[in-house]
């Protein structure tokens, strides 16, 4: 089994940039032809955007207007081609948002997910991700013909039947999310079997440290994947196990949540993807996650950018006197002032009542001023709090709810 799933992975950075300058404007074009993208990218020559600096100028796409332009235009909204004869499935995620589903050869790019962990053609794959409406199942099933294994088709719940399942077959990996293992395992020692299981790719929630030792002390190596329903796979854990590296078939941007604009390299904010998909070319689709890059390139020798991993949520959406208050109206409340680097909207209680703070990041101003655009821009009155800047958390919130539910 070779060491990378191809050679991809260990593209120069100037190898790299020449074919994304090549790739992405006629994935740009693809998208132009599409109804969903008329009104987003009716002025926008493809040819004048080959870089991830040119994307920047591009609009965010947020999974809310996804849904309305389903709502509107059918299951897919314009923005994919149902007589596509690429296209062979269409999934429902909760929403319901409907996503396509392709049939050449690893349309969702989970191949070097799993070849990451070292499953290839000599594994057995028990597929535990649900087959039912979601791709998630169909997502690790490509992967895994993708990179020669072959697949249990198991799906979710039912474990005494999993283990009996496992232990007949013989199946050698895991796909799933990351608890669900460990009630196969503690299931298969009560009823007294010995699994085969050594490797693990998992996804769909958190893999805490503690779980990921409990597994490698079960003789099981555990990695994970990041991917969503709409864009397939985005980054993936190596052997190396230092962040999260770009799947070759996306751009991943870090933006400052409610905008598309990027932030400073290392700052924490929402994940923003383009897909180099053409059955299904989302342009700057934001995920609604929170991630950071990390610098330098992985010591696993794979030279693609690289994040933090899942860090949280980006939609801070809160509901403060009633009102609520989104990323979206701090963004435009920043917007208003050139000497206004940054804001936060910090929501608290007293005496039973609601109270708004908004910490804005400035040399000077007027605190007046701002006062007026806070309640333009959030449909609300608050204290204002001006702060140095570079002085607010660089963790990628901007609006931090300190209430207590409990």
């Amino acid at each position: 089994m070779s060491r990378f799933f191809d050679e991809l992975e260990t593209r120069s950075a100037d190898q790299r940039a020449a074919d994304l300058a090549a790739a992405l404007p006629a994935q740009i074009a693809r998208a132009k032809q599409l109804p969903g993208f008329a009104a987003s990218l009716g002025d926008v020559a493809p040819a004048k955007v080959t870089s991830v600096t040119d994307l920047a100028s591009l609009p965010v796409l947020r999974k809310s207007e996804l849904g309305a332009a389903q709502k509107a235009s059918g299951p897919l909204g314009g923005f994919a081609d149902l007589s596509n004869p690429n296209i062979a499935h269409v999934f429902q995620s909760p929403g319901p948002i409907y996503e396509p589903g392709g049939n050449t050869s690893d349309w969702f790019r989970f191949g070097r997910v799993l070849h990451a962990v070292g499953i290839g053609a000599n594994d057995i794959v028990q597929n535990c991700f649900s087959y039912h409406l979601t791709p998630a199942g169909m997502m690790f099933e490509s992967g895994a013909r993708a990179v020669g294994a072959k697949v249990l088709p198991a799906g979710v719940g039912q474990t005494e039947m999993q283990v009996r399942a496992a232990a007949d077959i013989g199946t050698t990996a895991y796909a799933g999310t990351p608890d669900y293992l460990k009630i196969i395992l503690d299931k298969a020692e009560e009823m007294g079997e010995k699994l085969k299981i050594t490797k693990a790719t998992v996804g769909g929630g958190a893999l805490f440290p503690s779980l990921r030792q409990e597994y490698a002390d079960r003789g099981i190596t555990c990695l994970q994947g990041y991917g969503t329903a709409d864009l397939g796979s985005i980054a993936y854990e190596s052997e190396a196990m230092e962040g999260m590296i770009i799947d070759e078939g996306v751009i991943v941007e870090i933006v400052t949540p409610g905008t598309g604009t990027p932030v400073t390299p290392g700052e924490v904010g929402e994940v923003v993807v383009t897909t180099l998909n053409p059955d299904y070319p989302l342009i700057r689709f934001a995920t609604g996650d929170l991630s950071a890059i990390l610098p330098g390139q992985s010591p696993c020798g794979r030279t693609n950018m690289r994040i933090k991993g899942w860090m949280g949520r980006a939609d801070q959406t809160a509901k403060i006197k009633g009102m609520f208050v989104r990323p979206e109206q701090v963004a435009t409340l920043v917007a208003k002032h050139d000497e206004v680097t940054k804001a936060r909207v910090i929501a608290t209680r007293a005496g039973e009542m609601d109270v708004m703070t908004v910490q804005i990041e400035s040399a000077g101003g007027d605190e007046a001023a701002y006062g007026a655009s806070v309640a333009d821009a959030l449909k609300l009155k608050g204290k204002i709090e001006i702060v140095a800047p570079g002085s607010l958390p660089k963790d990628g919130i901007v609006i931090e709810d300190q209430r207590k539910y409990d």
